[in-house]
């Protein structure tokens, strides 16, 4: 008798921990709960990036950095948010603006906290979630990126309303970031000194404009390892 009961504990312990070791499906999205009562018209608005994290990026590659939410113009029952950012290569002797943009809807009015955004040629579909916000000052926000057969990319951006945050914000804000599996030591600090006005001789980062004379990517899509940047130290 007291050998079966020892097998039942053996096999149950056993179960239990092989359900604790089951890796995490690294392709689909960590799960996420976005800001509670998160308005939306507070991230509306010009933003200074402080800190940014992309799966790619074990270097500093950015720097000057900026994020622009507005409200789409779609008109629709489904909202629509245009996130547009502008950046400068820290290699780039010539600190020349490049701008991106990505286009969200708000799938679920009720949770404004989550965007969508798919791009139907790549079969690729993003999710961004404002993690958390403080009264139009500062905003956490995790995006991840998923495409059939291929790793999740993850990236995330702090954004302040002034080119600095305090200490102690900053570390409340990366606290939330490990358990969705970001890497604390490659959320860079993004340089703001010497910046460009965004505002002049802008190129899109964007495919659909072939004649512009230098294309790059949105900071927030996929992209390939970087090789030529600069490693922090």
């Amino acid at each position: 008798m007291w050998g079966f009961r020892t097998i039942i504990v053996l096999c149950a312990v056993s179960s239990g921990v092989f359900g604790y070791l089951k890796k995490e499906d690294k392709t689909m999205c960590p799960l996420v709960k976005g800001a509670r009562n998160f308005n939306l018209e507070s991230l509306l608005g010009s933003w200074y990036v402080v800190q940014y994290y992309a799966t790619s990026e074990e270097d500093v590659i950015y720097k000057c950095m900026r994020a622009v939410f507005q409200m789409g113009a779609s008109g629709g029952a489904v909202p629509e948010v245009d996130l547009n950012i502008t950046y400068s290569f820290v290699d780039d002797p010539d600190n020349e603006m490049l701008m991106g943009n990505i286009t969200y809807v708000v799938p679920d009015l009720s949770k404004p906290a989550h965007w969508v955004h798919s791009e139907d040629t790549f079969l690729e579909m993003y999710n961004t979630y404002i993690l958390d916000c403080d009264n139009s000052e500062w905003a956490l926000l995790l995006n991840c990126a998923e495409k059939p057969k291929s790793p999740r990319y993850l990236t995330s951006l702090m954004i302040s309303k002034t080119p600095n945050l305090a200490p102690g914000v900053v570390s409340f804000l990366r606290d939330k970031l490990p358990k969705y599996d970001i890497t604390l030591d490659y959320m860079f600090e993004m340089k703001q000194e010497n910046c460009e006005d965004p505002g002049k001789n802008l190129h899109y980062a964007s495919a659909s404009q072939p004649d512009k004379p230098k294309k790059a990517k949105h900071p927030l899509k996929r992209r390939t390892r970087s090789k030529n940047s600069v490693k922090r130290h």
